[in-house]
């Protein structure tokens, strides 16, 4: 598949970043209505409805897979599993300023992950600023009580870890199919598995299968919206087209741009207050992946 303009792919990337930051706001304004499990079968419903109809229209043929790309797609789908409900389950515990602060972290994690998966970059490069960056994250994790962190910020801040790892890992495995696949149909079919992976979890995690569909919100059907056409459609298709545009290890520095969004947005629409905690999280999260960047940028050059 032809690559995109480096200009373009940088592009693709800031306005995933920027609209995943306000996912964040919209997945903890959600989980007032449904539950965790409902929210991301319905984001992915929801976005399948926009991302099929596209492709059909864009490439209009059959997909013809090969083994070891029908395996691959599995995983991936697996991937994006872990990173939607774990994200969603973490919110229950933390909140979303808090979250959006953890989630600065996930260039680190890329980086690392990447170095011992595929060694693109040497570890001993990239394991400061992560342990740096892993610092903010305990740090943010750690407060308590009624701030903004949330009622158990510890588990709540390791379920959202744990769903950067699972994108981590999405990012680094997508990027070895792009050469036979368009970022487009790998972020369909990925989001389809996931999906039919998650229907039988809808009985364990019920809210609206028990309470009914009167009981949602006009908020919780808006911030639902919010994460059908522009989280899961639009910024998932556009964070797949910046990576095939410069790859993995350089489009994870535009996850920066995440913590940013979401601090403004918890503080103007859910009310959350920022403290010096969250700042100094911020910045050693931000700090460690600034190190990461330039301690492996002659090594991506």
């Amino acid at each position: 598949m032809a690559s995109p303009s480096v200009a373009i792919a940088y592009a693709s990337l800031t306005l995933a970043a920027v609209v995943w930051g306000g996912s964040i706001v919209g997945q903890k304004y959600a989980l007032a209505s449904f539950s965790a499990v409902e929210v991301s079968v319905l984001r992915g419903l929801g976005a399948l409805a926009i991302l099929i109809p596209l492709w059909w229209l864009q490439e209009g043929r059959s997909i013809r897979l090969a083994g070891r790309d029908r395996r691959l797609l599995v995983l991936l789908g697996l991937a994006v599993l872990g990173n939607h409900l774990l994200t969603l389950f973490g919110l229950r515990y933390i909140g979303a300023a808090a979250a959006g602060v953890i989630i600065g972290a996930s260039p680190a994690i890329t980086a690392l992950l990447s170095s011992l998966l595929i060694k693109d970059v040497p570890f001993r490069k990239v394991a400061a600023g992560s342990a740096l960056s892993f610092a903010g994250v305990a740090l943010v994790s750690g407060g308590g009580g009624e701030n903004a962190t949330g009622d158990n910020p510890w588990l709540g801040g390791t379920l959202v870890l744990l769903g950067l790892v699972s994108w981590a890992l999405y990012t680094i495995g997508s990027g070895s199919v792009m050469d036979r696949l368009s970022p487009l149909t790998i972020n369909w079919t990925t989001l389809l598995i996931s999906i039919v992976l998650q229907i039988p979890l809808l009985w364990s995690d019920p809210k609206v299968m028990q309470e009914g569909w009167a009981a949602v919100s006009s908020g919780g059907w808006v911030a639902l919206g919010y994460l059908i056409v522009f989280a899961t459609a639009l910024g998932q298709q556009a964070w797949l087209f910046g990576v095939q545009g410069v790859g993995p290890s350089r489009a994870g520095v535009f996850v920066n741009l995440i913590p940013v969004s979401a601090l403004l947005l918890s503080a103007l629409i859910l009310g959350e207050s920022v403290g010096p905690r969250e700042a100094l999280g911020i910045v050693l999260i931000l700090t460690g992946v600034w190190l990461v960047g330039y301690q492996t940028k002659e090594t991506s050059a």
